[in-house]
């Protein structure tokens, strides 16, 4: 991403966010070796973006590296259980990052942009999705899989990727 200088003196220069990158990676590779879905999915892509977000987002300190994901691999199955606010903590975590570079007097940087499209997308975006909540024993109609309903993206995503962490 090209960013621009606060004055017209500053030349433009190329930033290249390597944290979010780096994150989608790690998300891409879980989900690749679970062979959940097809990579060419929606629902690939809510999951690899719920499994990027977690990583970016426990990682604020930017001390990520490959050694050090396997011994995150548990504090990130815990923040995508089932029984955890995940959309909370990551409102929470955006919201902070978000004031941080306000309050630094610049716009967010780039990995902080591409973080919150990420969630943008998965918050606004709704899937077809089998329709968990419906009454047992209802019986499915012929031709059909089940009830479906639409849901939102994270919803879909967060479960995929919390078992993606498991299989690896």
């Amino acid at each position: 991403m090209v960013t621009r200088g606060h004055d017209r003196s500053e030349p433009d220069r190329l930033t290249v966010p390597m944290a979010w990158l780096y994150a989608e990676y790690i998300a891409d590779e879980l989900l690749r070796s679970g062979d959940l879905m097809p990579p060419t999915s929606f629902e690939y892509r809510a999951g690899r973006d719920a499994l990027a977000l977690t990583v970016f987002l426990s990682d604020l300190e930017g001390e990520l590296s490959g050694v050090q994901v396997v011994t995150r691999l548990e504090t990130w199955r815990s923040l995508t259980a089932y029984d955890q606010p995940w959309q909370d903590w990551v409102r929470d975590r955006l919201a902070a990052l978000t004031a941080e570079a306000d309050a630094g007097g610049g716009r967010p940087g780039p990995d902080l942009r591409l973080a919150l499209a990420a969630w943008r997308w998965l918050e606004e975006t709704e899937l077809l999705a089998p329709d968990l909540d419906a009454v047992p024993g209802g019986g499915p109609v012929p031709g059909e899989d089940g009830p479906q309903r639409w849901t939102p993206a994270w919803q879909l995503g967060l479960p995929l990727g919390h078992l993606a962490i498991h299989l690896f």
